[in-house]
């Protein structure tokens, strides 16, 4: 497994070694020693999740909170998203800044998001399953997020504002600054 660093501190990019050939590929898509190794902490996932998503879906920016926050190793398995990850950790050097990194059923890449993080994505492709593992259970009154058009966040979410499609809640999200500052 290959790992890459991103400006956040405990934050990963992994990449699994793939074997194609003339009949497709395999790959080994979650080994616990080796996910440890490689983020370098023990961790326990306690919930798979997976949704598949049209051209234009935005869904993000999202957290959750307290007791509740949630570690997520994210990946595509077809189609192809723009993966946005936001420092919402008010003790991190990078607090406030955000990364994004394309995520495809092609390229193989996974992120490693720890806690205190929001995160969010796009679908690019006319449409994408993205599938991801969380470390705590999903808890409705410690969901929280911020809004995907925040001026401080400022994210380039490489398609059109017309072209975006969210749900009303990721509408109606808290800006940035009426949350963290």
């Amino acid at each position: 497994m290959k790992v890459t660093a991103t400006p956040f501190q405990g934050c990963f990019i992994l990449e699994p070694q793939v074997f194609k050939d003339d009949r497709g590929f395999f790959l080994e898509s979650y080994n616990k020693t080796k996910f440890e190794e490689a983020i370098g902490q023990s961790i326990d996932f306690v919930q798979d999740n997976q949704s598949v998503s049209k051209k234009g879906v935005l869904r993000g920016l999202h957290l959750q909170t307290g007791v509740y926050a949630q570690s997520k190793w994210v990946r595509v398995i077809n189609g192809k998203v723009l993966d946005v990850v936001v420092d919402l950790r008010k003790d991190s050097e990078t607090f406030g800044q955000h990364f994004t990194l394309v995520l495809s059923g092609e390229n193989f890449k996974s992120i490693f998001i720890p806690k205190g993080m929001a995160h969010g994505f796009l679908t690019l492709s006319e449409e994408a399953t993205f599938a991801y593992k969380c470390d705590n259970y999903y808890h409705q009154p410690s969901e929280a997020g911020i809004l995907y058009k925040d001026e401080t966040l400022n994210i380039d979410w490489q398609l059109p504002e017309k072209s975006l499609l969210l749900s009303p809640k990721d509408r109606a999200l808290p800006t940035f600054k009426s949350v963290y500052s």
